[in-house]
């Protein structure tokens, strides 16, 4: 990734696993920080995307070795406004904010969610953020579902912005989630290590199954054995959308309370409990980067939030 003046370009070459993708699902597929799916269709569009240094359409098919160039332009003034939203700081300077997303806030202002996000906190809290990551997504370097819980750093300045996403895109960043997950897994500990893409059926969902995608790897220990459930601490090597829950749910041992891949628990006390809580059992319990100022390497831990504390007690073997 350059940032040659104030445009921001992403330089990408096609692997082997994913020649014949299309341009348009290769980007996607790619989940860059500062460009969401649909940036992504309009920069194409415009004719900000080059393959080979030529321009190319959506629809294009990719070969290993073809050299992409997506073109990010500076944005434009924001349109997030500032509101009055408690937010629970874990650090802040000049450059950058750390604070504990609570489960049900959405990230970003988007389609049914124009306000109330944690960007509209953050304008209301910092007043101002950096501007890369445009008119809605001011500071936003990294994102959690809505009902995901934990520990997120958002950008103040433009440098900081583009520090922490080369972090980001390099994988440096440590990342760890604590997840009640349904069964019991087979040992201690162990790795799931596959190819991450959309779902061949239901787009808005992904699969560790794809025939092509990107790398995916999360490390997974087991914290405590419940009754029809586990409490595991998930390391993510890699950082694909929905990561964490999709390489359980594949596995067989999807999130508890996970709407969108997870299924009852066998064991009815599991299953009730999961009814009740109302969201994921996932919460991101640990962040670790390199401040993008002073190179210092900064630590930050959430504690598993109430909700999640009284499911590990209602399964609690007695």
């Amino acid at each position: 990734m350059t940032d040659p003046g104030s445009r921001l370009i992403y330089e990408l070459v096609v692997a082997e696993v994913e020649a014949g993708e299309r341009l348009d699902r290769f980007l996607v597929a790619r989940d860059l920080p500062l460009a969401s799916r649909s940036q992504i269709k309009r920069l194409i569009e415009r004719g900000l995307c080059r393959v080979n240094e030529a321009a190319a359409r959506p629809a294009k098919k990719l070969r290993a070795g073809d050299r992409v160039a997506l073109e990010v332009p500076p944005p434009a003034p924001g349109e997030a406004l500032p509101e009055s939203i408690p937010l629970t700081v874990l650090y802040e300077d000049d450059a950058l904010i750390v604070v504990d997303k609570p489960a049900g806030m959405v990230v970003h202002p988007a389609a049914g969610h124009s306000s109330g996000t944690l960007v509209n906190a953050l304008l209301g809290h910092c007043r101002s953020l950096s501007g890369v990551g445009g008119t809605l997504r001011p500071g936003i370097v990294h994102r959690l579902d809505k009902l995901t819980s934990g520990v997120m750093v958002a950008s103040k300045t433009d440098a900081a912005h583009l520090h922490l996403s080369e972090q980001f895109a390099r994988h440096t960043v440590e990342r760890r989630y604590l997840a009640l997950v349904s069964g019991r897994l087979t040992g201690a500990e162990g790795t799931f290590e596959t190819l991450h893409g959309r779902h061949p059926t239901d787009r808005k969902r992904f699969t560790s199954r794809a025939r092509s995608g990107r790398r995916a790897v999360t490390h997974w220990r087991v914290v405590r054995e419940l009754r029809g459930a586990t409490l595991v601490e998930a390391r993510l090597e890699t950082g694909r959308t929905h990561q964490v829950r999709v390489h359980f749910a594949d596995a067989g041992h999807g999130v508890l309370g996970d709407p969108m891949y997870g299924r009852p628990p066998a064991d009815p006390a599991a299953r009730a409990a999961a009814q009740r809580i109302g969201r994921q059992a996932l919460h991101a319990q640990v962040l670790g980067f390199d401040h993008p100022g002073t190179g210092q390497r900064l630590r930050y831990a959430s504690p598993m939030p109430p909700d999640m504390q009284r499911l590990v007690a209602a399964l609690e073997e007695r």
